[in-house]
C-alpha cells in the first residue's frame, strides 16, 4: 500500500536524530519559558490547521478561545472547532506512551470525534459511507476521488497494520501515515485535521517528543501551496499502488526545516523571556507578570481573563492586583474601564527591554518588536557561526532563518465536499 523510495532520506533522518539528541541535552533551565513555548506552538498549530480548512482564525484568536475570552468576530461554531482540535491533539499525545496504546480504528474514530467537536452532521466518530470527493474551493473543481465508503474499514485496518509493522524512521512513518489517511478520507469531515494530528502522534510515539517535532501544522500553515502540491503524487483517483515518494520526501524535509527554524526562534525568544523575568525582579513584580510582558511585547491585548489563563492564576483578585501593578510601572498602558479594560504595550516596555539586551532601536522604527527580535536572532546566528568556525569537528546542525510562504485565506484551499 502506497509504496515509496526512502533511499534519499537517510541524511535528513540522520539530522533529525542529531536535533533530537541536541534538544534533549539542552532542556531549558527556565521551565516557565518552556511551558510558554509549548502553549504558543499549540495555539499556532491549531490556528494553522483549522485555517487550512477554511476556519479564519489567527493564533491570537486561538489563544483567546483557549482562555474563554473569545473575540467577538469569532463565531461560536468556529470556537468549538478550535477547542475540538486542541482536545484531539492533547488526547492522543497524552495516551501516546500508554502501555495499552494501539493503532486501530477506534483510535482514529475517537480522534476524529474530538476534531469535529462531536458534531453529528460531520459524522463524528464514524467511518463514512458512500462516495466523497476532494475539491478545490477556489475553483470548485474535483481534484481527488477517494475510495468508496464500503472499502474504508478494511483500508483503515491495513493502514494501522502497516504503521504497527513499520521499521522506518518515525519521521518517515509519520509522513506515510499522513498521506495514507488523507488518501482514504475515512470520514465525512475532519480528514485533513485528523491526518495531521496522526502524523504528530507518530513522531511522539517514535520518541520525538519536544514541541519542535510535534507542531508541523504550523509549518504547513505557512507553506500551503507546497503542502497541497505534495499530494499530487496521489493522482486524481484513489489507487493503493500510487507511489507517494514525493509526499514523504516533502514531509520529512518540512519536519527538518521546522525544527531548524524553531531552534533559532526558541533561542531568541527564551532570551527575551529571561530579560522579562529580570525586569520583573527589578520592578518588584511577581515572576508570573512576565507572561503579561511577553504578550504585550508580541502586540496582544491583555484582558483580565486572558492574563488569568496565561499565568495560571486561580484568584481574580490576584489578576486585578497584578495588572494594576504592571500599569503603575508604565510598562503597559491601561485602556478602557472595568470589564472592558485591556492593557497594551507602552514605549517604556521596548525601551527597557532594548537596554537590557543591548540592542539599539532606530528612531522612528515602525516595529520595535521586530527590531529587537531580528537583531537578537542575528546575534545568535553570528555567535553560532563563530563557534562552529572555532570547532570544525562539531557536526551539530545549524539553525536557519527560512521564511515560509504567505497564505491568503480562501485561496488554494482544498477540502472534501462539505468541509475537511
Amino acid at each position: 500500500m502506497f509504496p515509496f523510495d526512502s533511499s534519499r532520506l537517510g541524511n535528513l533522518t540522520a539530522e533529525l536524530d542529531e536535533w533530537k539528541a541536541k534538544l534533549e541535552l539542552s532542556w531549558p533551565l527556565v521551565l516557565t519559558w518552556h511551558g510558554r513555548l509549548r502553549r504558543d506552538l499549540e495555539a499556532e498549530s491549531v490556528a494553522a490547521s483549522t485555517r487550512m480548512e477554511g476556519v479564519n482564525v489567527t493564533a491570537d484568536d486561538v489563544r483567546r478561545i483557549f482562555a474563554d475570552d473569545v473575540p467577538t468576530r469569532v463565531s461560536n461554531e468556529d470556537a468549538e472547532l478550535v477547542r475540538g482540535y486542541r482536545s484531539a491533539m492533547r488526547s492522543v499525545l497524552q495516551r501516546a506512551d500508554d502501555p495499552t496504546f494501539r493503532w486501530d480504528q477506534g483510535l482514529l474514530t475517537n480522534l476524529q470525534d474530538r476534531v469535529v467537536g462531536g458534531g453529528e452532521a460531520d459524522g463524528a466518530g464514524r467511518l463514512r459511507r458512500g462516495d466523497t470527493s476532494v475539491v478545490d474551493q477556489a475553483t470548485g473543481a474535483v481534484v481527488f476521488e477517494p475510495p468508496h465508503g464500503s472499502r474504508v474499514p478494511a483500508l483503515v485496518d491495513e493502514v494501522c497494520a502497516c504503521v504497527i509493522e513499520s521499521g522506518h524512521h518515525p519521521a518517515i512513518t509519520a509522513a506515510w501515515l499522513h498521506i495514507a489517511t488523507a488518501a482514504i478520507h475515512p470520514f465525512r469531515n475532519g480528514n485533513g485535521r485528523t491526518a495531521r494530528i496522526l502524523a504528530s502522534l507518530a513522531m511522539f510515539r517514535g520518541g520525538f517528543r519536544h514541541p519542535e517535532f510535534c507542531s508541523l501544522e504550523e509549518w504547513w500553515g505557512r507553506n500551503i501551496p507546497a503542502y497541497y502540491a505534495a499530494f499530487d503524487c496521489l493522482g486524481r483517483t484513489f489507487e493503493e499502488a500510487a507511489d507517494v515518494t514525493q509526499f514523504v520526501e516533502a514531509h520529512v524535509t518540512a519536519q527538518l526545516e521546522q525544527v531548524r527554524r524553531l531552534d533559532l526562534r526558541e533561542r531568541t525568544e527564551s532570551r527575551i523571556w529571561a530579560a522579562f523575568e529580570e525586569l520583573c525582579k527589578r520592578r518588584e513584580l511577581p515572576a508570573r507578570s512576565a507572561n503579561a510582558l511577553w504578550d504585550a511585547f508580541n502586540g496582544r491585548e491583555i484582558t483580565a481573563r486572558y492574563y488569568k489563563d496565561s499565568a495560571d492564576i486561580t484568584s481574580r483578585q490576584t489578576v486585578t492586583t497584578d495588572l494594576a501593578r504592571l500599569a503603575s510601572t508604565g510598562l503597559v498602558d491601561a485602556v478602557g474601564e472595568r470589564r472592558g479594560r485591556r492593557y497594551l504595550p507602552s514605549p517604556h516596555l521596548f525601551a527597557d527591554l532594548s537596554e537590557m539586551l543591548a540592542i539599539e532601536i532606530p528612531p522612528g522604527a515602525r516595529s520595535p518588536r521586530e527590531v529587537i527580535a531580528g537583531r537578537l536572532a542575528q546575534r545568535l546566528l553570528d555567535s553560532t557561526s563563530t563557534a562552529r568556525s572555532l570547532e570544525p569537528g562539531d557536526a551539530a546542525p545549524q539553525p536557519t532563518t527560512s521564511v515560509g510562504l504567505r497564505w491568503t485565506p480562501k485561496k488554494n484551499e482544498r477540502t472534501s465536499t462539505g468541509s475537511n
